[in-house]
């Protein structure tokens, strides 16, 4: 079965658009990830998920937490992340939400070399390999494998 993976931060919500959000990371402050705008539509891109689902699809989260941050924070950043999805794509079932460490490489999470990654960090997309894509085409690629 074929996965469609996202990224979030840059990718599904607009983290780095949150005013003074490197500040509030550094403070150890939640806010940017609890107030972070989406960056696609959601309501399209929950319709063509739950198409590509019907179509074999599983869909899993990958994101980072923040860079040299601590566990607490840790704890809180994932809470805040959790609870984004929930508020944000309701309707969308994630086979599984992974919320790891920063710089944790993402292509070691695929399951076949079928399976799709939606980021907004280049290094990851050519880590990943040739069904890596930028987010700039989210809609449109998965209205064409729905």
């Amino acid at each position: 079965m074929k996965t469609i993976f996202f990224d979030m931060d840059g990718t599904l919500c607009d983290l780095y658009g949150v005013e003074n959000w490197l500040d509030y990371l550094r403070a150890g402050n939640t806010f940017p990830y609890e107030n972070a705008k989406p960056l696609v539509s959601l309501s399209l891109l929950a319709r063509y998920l739950h198409k590509c689902q019907l179509r074999g699809y599983n869909v899993e989260i990958i994101s980072w937490l923040a860079k040299d941050s601590t566990t607490e924070y840790d704890e809180l950043v994932t809470v805040a992340k959790l609870r984004w999805l929930k508020i944000h794509l309701p309707s969308v079932s994630f086979r599984r939400i992974n919320i790891v460490p920063y710089g944790t490489c993402k292509d070691s999470f695929r399951h076949s070399e079928m399976d799709i990654l939606f980021d907004d960090e280049k290094q990851n997309r050519e880590a990943w390999g040739g069904l890596a894509r930028d987010v700039n085409s989210i809609i449109e690629d998965l209205k064409w494998l729905s």
